[in-house]
């Protein structure tokens, strides 16, 4: 669905951290933030989606308080249509020296039927996935590249098997070529998988009585996707340990919570 200008504004104002308002202009601005530009594995989900969770929505409670997170992730978005509707430039608009933006995508690149979404993994998604590099480093903010996390999918002898192609090695080489941060989340999260096994992993998806969505989180597995994106940051150096807690404590469901679905 495309959206006009207006729309895309609207829900950038929605998506910046609540701790501008509450400190103020002046301390807003001297104030380290981490943007996520990606699909709905990443996004913010209201309470009409519950108990659906994006990843994003838990990796506040790994970051120090004094590092908000400005969620831009949205649903159904590739590389090319969250550009194309103008949310990167929302972002960048936004965007200070500094600042972090996490970009993950590849879900929704991979819709060949869909040419408003779908990039070419040597080709196209690596040439939108660039505007995203450029970007963030024209505004003196630091780009990190995260490959896509793993659906839940599993071969008849019980082995985690990769869904997304191409999309991961591509990233890795753009990420290699540009001197980027990588977060390798389609490795860890598969890794992860396949420790938890075929029965476990339902606990981490959102597996309801109406619905088995191997794709999307639930409270469970959206904290344990946010806390390997916690610790990639840290163990690839983009953040300090002063930026990062509880990477070993065990998050109550409870914390996670579903707002009123957003107005525009």
């Amino acid at each position: 669905m495309s959206l006009t200008r207006r729309q895309v504004t609207m829900a950038t104002i929605a998506a910046v951290p609540i701790a501008f308002s509450a400190t103020g202009t002046a301390q807003a601005k001297e104030q380290r933030t981490l943007y996520i530009a990606g699909d709905s594995t990443a996004a913010q989900k209201y309470a009409d989606a519950a108990p659906e969770t994006g990843w994003g929505m838990a990796l506040p409670f790994f970051l120090h308080k004094g590092l908000p997170v400005a969620n831009h992730a949205v649903n159904g978005r590739s590389s090319k249509s969250f550009v194309d509707e103008g949310r990167l430039d929302a972002i960048l608009g936004l965007i200070r020296p500094g600042d972090f933006l996490v970009v993950q995508f590849a879900h929704n690149d991979e819709k060949t039927a869909d040419p408003t979404r779908y990039t070419e993994p040597w080709t196209t998604y690596q040439d939108y996935l660039r505007l995203y590099l450029d970007g963030a480093r024209a505004k003196g903010a630091r780009p990190v590249l995260v490959t896509p996390v793993e659906r839940r999918k599993f071969d008849a002898s019980g082995n985690a098997v990769p869904t997304h192609g191409e999309y991961p090695a591509a990233m890795r080489a753009l990420a290699k070529e540009e001197g980027v941060a990588l977060l390798d989340l389609q490795a860890l999260s598969l890794a992860l998988w396949q420790k938890l096994g075929v029965e476990e992993t339902k606990r981490y998806f959102n597996w309801t009585a109406t619905e088995q969505d191997n794709t999307h989180f639930n409270p469970p597995g959206a904290i344990a996707v946010a806390r390997l994106v916690a610790g990639e940051l840290l163990h690839r150096r983009v953040l300090a340990p002063r930026d990062v807690r509880r990477l070993d404590a065990e998050i109550p469901e409870s914390w996670i919570t579903w707002p009123s679905p957003a107005t525009a």
